[in-house]
């Protein structure tokens, strides 16, 4: 079968390819951190969706979590059986979103309200990572209508939990022994606005939590108290500025060549603006390139928070969300990579390079595991943002994609 040929049959398939990107859309499935109810809704939906695909082995890897109606984190397998199963090529995407943010920002449509506009589909979800997650299905189902047995055994993960950092998720899949040394593993959650770019190296994560106690008091007598916003204020500034100038290396190989300290989440503080709060809490998110040690950084974070305990009298504390030490670099010339170069080229006429970026996906987990995963995807980069939307374009030509590394 000629690569025009699969390529055409994904092109038929566009209209079905929308709408169930669409259908999965309307489903939300944010992780109990963030206010939501997980995923199992969205995973009841996409096995109706496999089904009718015609896979030839789904299996589910339930994780139990109390803090969700279910109580349980799904994750959901679907393979395509190859002549070879010796190395099989996964493709790994995530069910879970993270939450609408400020729906009054929000200018196309509401955010689990999806719409199709100016050959996109605007909603929370469409690019991270529902475009993906649709595309690999439908490349399988291209195969499947046109009679054809991939070379090897190609392998879809749909997992919980990977914008919080995958314990419910891909870790527990890595734990259960899913995996093998020598699978060829996709990850299909960051990439470029044209496709060109194969990501084979990650920062390193780091996401903590400043609590600051102080003691509250009625706004017109704020000597009688200890405002902990100010002071938790004042600690957030310091550590901005230190840790961007103190771990200040540029290192051209990723796409954002600095490493980035930016706070982000603030918990709710007071409900009356005449009151001085004696409790504040911020959020950091951290991408450190792999060159610094993430325990310095932790190390002068420390520092800090003494500093202002000795020089206010709060107490402030530092409680870690997330820290993942930058994995190995996958080798440029892998088979996965060579593999992924070569079916960008014979679908899209482009000989993709590669680099690192900043943003965490699951792959790291299987660098550390020995196991090398790259990542690419076609996209403009506006997830976590209001208005997000995939592009039906770049949906269908990553389809082709998808379909032509299981033939290739």
């Amino acid at each position: 079968m000629d690569i025009q040929t699969i390529c055409a049959e994904v092109e038929r398939l566009v209209a079905e390819i929308v709408a169930t990107l669409v259908d999965l859309i309307r489903i939300p499935a944010v992780g109990p951190e963030n206010g939501g109810d997980g995923e199992q809704p969205k995973a009841q939906k996409l096995f109706q969706v496999l089904q009718k695909v015609g896979f030839d082995e789904i299996d589910r890897y339930d994780v139990e979590d109390s803090r969700v109606s279910s109580k349980i984190r799904p994750n959901i397998i679907a393979k395509c059986l190859g002549v070879e199963d010796d190395s099989r090529v996964w493709i790994i995407t995530h069910m879970d979103v993270v939450p609408a943010g400020e729906e009054s920002l929000w200018t196309v449509t509401q955010p689990f309200n999806p719409i199709v506009k100016n050959d996109r589909v605007y909603g929370r979800g469409s690019e991270d990572n529902g475009q993906s997650l649709v595309a690999s299905i439908f490349a399988i189902k291209a195969l499947k209508q046109l009679g054809l047995t991939p070379k090897r055994t190609i392998a879809l993960a749909f997992v919980s939990d990977e914008e919080q950092g995958s314990l419910f998720g891909i870790q527990y899949l890595i734990q259960k022994g899913i995996f093998r040394t020598n699978d060829l593993i996709l990850v299909p959650d960051s990439g470029s606005e044209d496709g060109s770019f194969i990501e084979i190296a990650e920062k390193s994560i780091l996401w903590f939590k400043i609590c600051t106690v102080g003691k509250q008091t009625h706004a017109s007598m704020p000597d009688k108290g200890l405002n902990a916003h100010r002071i938790g204020m004042e600690v957030a500034l310091s550590l901005d500025e230190l840790l961007h100038k103190k771990y200040a290396l540029r290192n051209t190989f990723f796409g954002e060549p600095l490493s980035t300290f930016e706070p982000t989440k603030k918990d709710k503080g007071v409900d009356a603006i005449n009151i001085v709060p004696g409790e504040d809490a911020i959020y950091f998110d951290c991408r450190i390139l792999p060159e610094y040690d993430v325990e310095e950084v932790l190390d002068d974070i420390k520092k800090v928070i003494k500093e202002f305990e000795a020089k206010t009298g709060a107490t402030i504390t530092l409680e870690i969300i997330q820290k993942q030490v930058a994995p190995r670099l996958v080798n440029g010339d892998s088979e996965m990579v060579l593999l992924l170069r070569k079916a960008i080229r014979n679908s899209r006429s482009i000989d993709a390079t590669v680099g690192g970026k900043g943003g965490g996906t699951c792959s790291a987990f299987f660098r550390k595991e020995g196991i090398p995963a790259v990542f690419w995807i076609t996209i403009d980069e506006v997830a976590h943002q209001p208005d997000e939307y995939s592009k039906i374009r770049n949906l269908v030509n990553d389809t082709k994609t998808f379909a032509l590394l299981a033939v290739l």
